[in-house]
């Protein structure tokens, strides 16, 4: 699987149930990025994506659901018990610091940075992506 998470600078991605935050140009590199290849989110990440693609396939169970090359947003869930199974790995940094309760599983020791750019989002001033590989 292809695992995709937002977080802050402390790798935060979560607060008292609700996400940090979301950013429309965010959702569509993320859309870009997936094409037309299956993405497996939780109903709550769902709301996110007003557009509703075909290749949005939310499950309460999505983690278990993805197969290889498909790809998992985990917004609302630890992503660690997962990151065993993940071939690549994209993370986008709000580069900011929120209030969270709910930590990406930081740093990322056995993976390597294979691509990072910064580009401007609808709500924040930078955001950062970054592709890990093993």
């Amino acid at each position: 699987m292809i695992l995709i998470s937002c977080i802050d600078d402390r790798g935060g991605m979560l607060y008292n149930h609700r996400r940090q935050s979301q950013d429309r140009l965010l959702r569509q590199d993320l859309l870009s990025e997936v094409g037309d290849r299956p993405i497996w989110l939780s109903p709550y990440s769902l709301g996110q994506f007003a557009c509703s693609p075909e290749n949005l396939r939310p499950a309460d169970d999505f983690p278990e659901r993805a197969a290889a090359g498909e790809f998992c947003f985990f917004e609302d869930r630890d992503p660690a018990p997962w990151l065993d199974r993940a071939e690549t790995i994209i993370l986008y940094r709000w580069n900011r610091r929120y209030p969270a309760d709910l930590y990406f599983p930081l740093p990322l020791t056995g993976w390597t940075l294979a691509r990072q750019m910064e580009f401007p989002g609808s709500s924040h001033e930078r955001i950062t992506k970054e592709v890990y590989i093993r």
